[in-house]
């Protein structure tokens, strides 16, 4: 799965890479940025199709070095972008140890299931179980701002990657999305980018992420047994004026997804990034 790269890149590497950045300038610098992004995407393949095994390791940084024709600063900085996803640990003197394969999703891609798995090479796929509309209970009322005697759209869908299961989705919309999640068909892939053709626009969102028991509901629609634990993950997203625009809940299987989140002195904790469900 791993490649050597050209002589052209290896050059670029050694003359403005990442540890060694020379007269070349930006557009030394710009090479040496682009070949660790290349070490990460191709590293990251191969820990997805299973080259190393779960819980197996990677090879040494100079091993790495060597094999990729780069220097050890661009390999530390693919590695750092792996255990920023959620693939690889990392401890001073040790090799990195891959923690498994389960698809990572960066916060900035929870607002779009559909966008998530077609940028991770998946075929996204959904399809809605139930919609029913009736009166919003008091903790849907205060997710979403609605007065009393407010009614409700609360949808189920099971959410598939290249037709496997992976996911069931519960979300509770207020009457002017529900309205219109109600006239879309059943068999649609993606609800958010159906509502942002009707103006309604998902733009920051609060998560909150545990583990729970999978009801009677999960463990018919997802194959899994009843009480297996699932990883969930609850989400309240609000358009740009603030105003709510659902509440949801999404349940998934095991390994089927990671979650990652930056943390920095100049950054909020969930910050967005134009980078990597409804």
């Amino acid at each position: 799965m791993e490649r050597t790269l050209t002589e052209n890149e290896t050059a670029a590497d050694a003359a403005g890479g990442v540890d060694a950045p020379g007269a070349a300038g930006g557009a030394g610098a710009a090479a040496g940025g682009a070949l660790y992004r290349r070490v990460a995407a191709d590293l990251r393949e191969a820990i997805t199709t299973g080259a190393y095994g779960e819980t197996g390791r990677l090879p040494a940084e100079g091993a790495l070095a060597e094999r990729y024709g780069v220097s050890r600063g661009t390999v530390r900085q693919a590695l750092a972008v792996l255990r920023a996803d959620g693939l690889v640990t990392s401890r001073r003197g040790t090799r990195r140890v891959v923690l498994g394969n389960a698809r990572v999703q960066s916060f900035s891609e929870l607002l779009s299931f559909t966008h998530w798995a077609r940028s991770m090479g998946e075929e996204p796929g959904g399809r809605l179980e139930s919609l029913v509309r009736r009166p919003a209970d008091a903790a849907e009322r205060e997710h979403l701002r609605l007065p009393p005697g407010s009614e409700v759209y609360v949808t189920l869908r099971l959410r598939t990657l290249s037709g496997t299961p992976v996911m069931c989705e519960r979300t509770v919309y207020p009457p002017h999305v529900g309205i219109l999640v109600a006239q879309l068909p059943p068999d649609v892939v993606s609800h958010t980018e159906q509502l942002r053709e009707h103006g309604i626009l998902f733009t920051d969102a609060d998560h909150t992420i545990d583990v729970v028991a999978a009801n009677a509901e999960d463990a018919k629609l997802l194959g899994c047994r009843r009480g297996a634990p699932l990883l969930r993950e609850r989400r309240r997203t609000t358009d740009p004026t603030g105003r709510p625009v659902e509440w949801s809940q999404d349940r998934y299987l095991p390994g089927t997804v990671a979650f990652s989140v930056h943390n920095s002195l100049a950054t909020s904790a969930l910050s967005r990034h134009a980078r990597e469900s409804d």
